[in-house]
């Protein structure tokens, strides 16, 4: 039987010797024990285990009224080492960080709750084993038993749980003599580092091609062409259906090529010509009503130095085009009402999901500015020519969900699976995306099977099963659709406690949920108090 003990003497030499010696005697081993000295007295603090006869507590706490200075003996519930540890516990477990010690065989002497979790096993079980068998693609932080340091390290990572991401800090453990003892590592998420740097920034900045999922040979191209090309100012034009990545393509070639300046994209598409010039160009004090009167710089002298993305080029206007034509050849840009020319050195990657040399044919798209920002093509392939990357891209979606809820998402049947892969996939990666999601919010069983794998035009007809099952009148496809959405919207906001995490989950803007909340009158403190 064990026993925690604090022990309280008149400080003297010899004191631990004498509760040793005392303990042997009486058949108890010692597991541990601390002297904390405070003013003339010691307070020894033991934990101790009987391995002979049986010893009622009455009778352990007379055995030490014969050592000299002997004051106040009491059972104690926990340790102060214990205490400092369960406090350091929480603290680590609470970290966003994951953090992984060795000692000077290797062996895993701690690993925090974000660590463990991407391994999907629990830091009990881990602690103890060879940082090896964690089977990582790097283990600088053995060569850290080297004396060897590593900061701020890119490194991937796949394990069962999906693909990992994250910038890795190595460093030895060392003495009071100075000699190493241990080594260990931190690791931040990818994901978790850029959304810090944009909401400093606000700027899409971060991504590498190291962030495109793929492994066919099809997509393997366009990234290693993309890589080529982005040292380079030349301009770049992305083709590719809706869905694809266009914008992570153009992110990443910002991200290595190395300019100094903000990485600003602007859809085309979303602003009126007007809007969309003074936008771009920026205008002059004056040059409109409901203008600034000090007038505003455009994108192209706030991207100097840096990149602007033009997505969907094929909607600018052929007004903007001209002068988006001008800009190219001269370097140098005018705002509106302005006649002072400013010279920019922005770098330009369009992005389109339209066949540009057909438009050019209908008189819809400028020839001259066609061949400007055609230098340099990349096409995106279609997520049908390249169905074999669809298991590795449900691997990372699988794991974003994993680190969003904290909760493991459950595995894909065959069946599931194979109805992924005859799909044609219109809405590319975009839609497989929103379709897996949508299948984890809506599965309740240990499995994600066929039946939770819903495509838009399937959406009415799933509402339309549940309703026939329950033997409630038919309602309009109208109704029931909205009743889906609203108890998909639900089912998020149950889950995941928050407005914000639930549009993220659910792939839409925090205001649109909100929208939607009013819409359908859910309230969130009902939600929480409720339960319902």
């Amino acid at each position: 039987m064990n026993y925690k003990l604090k022990l309280r003497f008149k400080d003297r030499m010899g004191i631990v010797a004498d509760i040793s010696t005392t303990l042997a005697g009486s058949g108890f081993n010692i597991i541990s024990m601390d002297v904390d000295r405070k003013e003339d007295e010691a307070h020894v603090y033991t934990e101790i285990e009987n391995i002979t006869k049986k010893i009622d507590k009455e009778a352990l706490s007379h055995i030490f009224d014969e050592i000299q200075s002997f004051m106040e003996f009491q059972f104690i519930d926990i340790l102060p080492q214990e205490e400092k540890a369960n406090r350091f516990r929480v603290v680590l477990d609470n970290m966003s960080d994951g953090v992984v010690s060795i000692d000077k065989d290797g062996n895993i002497t701690t690993i925090n709750q974000v660590a463990s979790a991407i391994f999907m096993q629990t830091p009990e079980s881990l602690v103890g084993k060879h940082i090896k068998s964690l089977d990582l693609s790097h283990y600088e932080i053995l060569e850290s038993l080297k004396g060897k340091k590593v900061n701020n390290a890119k490194q991937n990572l796949i394990t069962d749980s999906g693909r990992y991401q994250y910038i890795s800090t190595c460093k030895p453990i060392r003495d009071s003599s100075g000699r190493i003892i241990g080594a260990v590592e931190i690791a931040r998420e990818m994901h978790e580092i850029r959304k810090l740097a944009r909401s400093i920034s606000q700027e899409m900045e971060g991504i590498s091609f190291g962030d495109i999922i793929g492994n066919t040979e099809a997509i393997k191209e366009a990234i290693a062409f993309a890589q080529k090309i982005a040292a380079t100012d030349v301009t770049v034009a992305i083709h590719g259906a809706s869905g694809t990545g266009k914008e992570l393509f153009a992110s990443a070639i910002h991200t290595e090529s190395n300019r100094k300046g903000p990485y600003i994209p602007i859809n085309c598409a979303a602003l009126p010509e007007q809007l969309l010039e003074s936008e771009l160009f920026g205008y002059v004090g004056g040059a409109f009503t409901g203008g600034k009167k000090e007038g505003k710089a455009g994108l192209f002298e706030t991207a100097n130095q840096g990149t602007v993305f033009l997505d969907e080029i094929a909607e600018m206007p052929m007004g903007s085009q001209a002068k988006l034509l001008r800009l190219l050849q001269e370097k140098a840009v005018r705002r509106i009402g302005g006649t002072r020319e400013i010279p920019v050195n922005a770098r330009i990657i369009t992005a389109t999901n339209k066949n540009l040399d057909q438009l050019v044919k209908q008189n819809k798209f400028r020839e001259d500015l066609y061949y400007r920002i055609n230098v340099l093509p990349i096409h995106i392939p279609p997520l049908k020519h390249r169905k074999e990357d669809i298991p590795l891209l449900l691997e990372h979606f699988f794991f974003r969900l994993f680190m969003r809820l904290g909760k493991k998402v459950p595995p894909l049947t065959p069946y599931a699976l194979e109805k992924l892969v005859q799909h044609d996939w219109p809405g590319n990666v975009r839609e497989l995306k929103n379709v897996i999601e949508r299948a984890a919010f809506i599965s309740r069983g240990t499995t994600i099977d066929k039946d939770a794998i819903l495509f838009s035009h399937e959406l009415s007809n799933h509402h339309e099963n549940i309703v026939h099952s329950q033997n409630r009148t038919i309602e309009p496809i109208k109704e029931q659709v909205a009743e889906l959405e609203k108890r998909i919207i639900v089912d998020a906001l149950k889950n995941l406690k928050t407005v914000r995490k639930s549009a993220l989950a659910l792939g839409i803007s925090h205001p649109a949920l909100l929208k939607k909340m009013k819409k359908y009158d859910i309230k969130m403190d009902v939600l929480i108090t409720t339960g319902n």
